[in-house]
């Protein structure tokens, strides 16, 4: 296989703006910083201090409706969510192995939504979390593997993807097994259904497309292998008939979704990452119009070109949760607890603040962001050490902390306008 590598342009455009203290619509704000920025952070260095943090932002809102987010894409954008969360309820179930590893989420569909336990039962519950149906589709040494679910709907079809190289799926009615097949490899990615096709990546960093009739393999791209996989799933988007997914060694790479065929590949690191590539952790990547951003923790925020794979701009963000995209702005949480507002046509970082500083310094640097959701006022942020942050975005402070656990939650999760979390051996819900 002959890899396509593109020049890749980096513009380093870590230009950040000095303005007067102000409130800002979206418009306004980003015009009137461009004119006014210059580059601050000239080496590349994690950035531990804020800046422009009493600059205060106002979302424009005028468009926000009760519209689903777009899982295909990965842009959540903004959701809409009910603010009062002096409540919860929980349940209950067998506690999950290694769940920070393999990140298991949530899937909906209108009112009810899946999940699994660790012995492999897949679960389908109401939003008053009544068990409307519960299976299992494993031998009892396939148990006893523990198998992690990933899960992706579509019509009446429910597929499951696990990490012991099996994928099947069953009626999301009724529960019952429509078709079972078996890869080579376990699988290590998301999963998107489009046009009657699944895909996800294995752990060979092996694109596969699948029919989602009957879970034939329709086609398979080969991106580079590696020995050492990485500690983070892959992620995968499609939009505009491509399918843009990274794989263990930080390429991006493009392909017609309907014959695997390559369309541009974008590699992001040097030579040296095949030495470090278990290291290395990428966010998920978001696609808005014609750009994809994403982040990992090597410093670096990058917005490329998704009809080529060229490099819009790069900035030194360390961070590797999902960034947000809405108008544009891009919001994103470094590793370090800082929350930034990007502007995503050139780049700029247009405010920074502290929101991990309600942490003492010796328990800060012990804990990380996991993920965050956001409605037009706020920002709703999890952690490692199982806190749930809820950020004004208007002046970029901590608003409200709220201890769910003492030990990791998943990113938040929003269904019928309420936050739900995962733990290892718990569902909860925010009312």
């Amino acid at each position: 296989m002959i890899k396509l590598i593109l020049i890749i342009i980096y513009l380093f455009l870590s230009n950040c703006s000095f303005t007067k203290t102000g409130f800002w619509t979206e418009d306004k704000k980003i015009e009137e910083l461009r004119k006014n920025s210059s580059k601050i952070f000239e080496k590349k260095v994690v950035i531990i201090k804020e800046f422009n943090s009493n600059t205060l932002i106002k979302l424009d809102n005028t468009n926000v409706s009760n519209k689903k987010p777009n899982y295909i894409t990965n842009n959540l954008g903004i959701e809409i969510i009910n603010e009062d969360l002096n409540k919860s309820s929980k349940f209950r179930f067998s506690k999950i192995d290694n769940f920070g590893y393999f990140e298991p989420e949530l899937n909906f569909d209108d009112k009810t939504f899946f999940f699994f336990d660790n012995k492999g039962n897949l679960i389908k519950f109401d939003e008053n979390f009544k068990i409307l149906w519960k299976k299992n589709y494993y031998s009892k040494s396939e148990k006893k593997l523990k198998p992690i679910l990933s899960f992706a709907n579509d019509k009446n079809l429910l597929v499951i993807f696990d990490n012991i190289s099996k994928f099947y799926a069953v009626n999301i009615n009724s529960g019952d097994l429509v078709w079972s097949k078996q890869n080579t490899h376990p699988f290590n990615s998301q999963i998107k259904i489009f046009d009657n096709k699944i895909y996800s990546v294995d752990m060979n960093n092996v694109l596969r497309c699948f029919s989602l009739k009957d879970g034939s393999e329709i086609w398979s791209f080969k991106s580079e292998n590696t020995f050492l996989k990485s500690k983070k799933r892959n992620s995968l988007l499609i939009a505009n008939n491509y399918v843009y997914f990274n794989n263990s060694l930080g390429d991006i790479t493009a392909v017609d979704a309907y014959n695997g065929k390559l369309i541009w590949q974008t590699p992001t690191q040097g030579g040296e990452i095949y030495e470090n590539a278990f290291s290395l952790i990428t966010s998920d990547l978001v696609i808005k119009n014609d750009e994809i951003i994403f982040s990992n923790n090597r410093n670096e925020f990058f917005s490329i070109n998704s009809k080529n794979g060229l490099v819009n701009w790069k900035q030194e963000i360390n961070s590797e949760v999902r960034p947000v995209y809405y108008n544009n702005l891009i919001f994103t949480v470094s590793n370090e607890g800082y929350f930034f507002v990007i502007d995503s046509k050139l780049g700029n970082i247009l405010r920074i603040t502290d929101i991990f500083n309600i942490f003492e310094n010796k328990k800060r640097k012990k804990v990380k962001p996991v993920g965050f959701v956001i409605n037009s006022e706020k920002i709703f942020l999890s952690t490692d050490n199982g806190r749930l942050l809820i950020v004004d975005i208007r002046s970029g402070k901590i608003e409200k902390t709220l201890k769910i656990d003492n030990e990791k939650i998943s990113r938040p999760f929003v269904f019928d306008k309420k936050i739900l979390l995962v733990k290892n051996n718990s569902i909860i819900r925010l009312n």
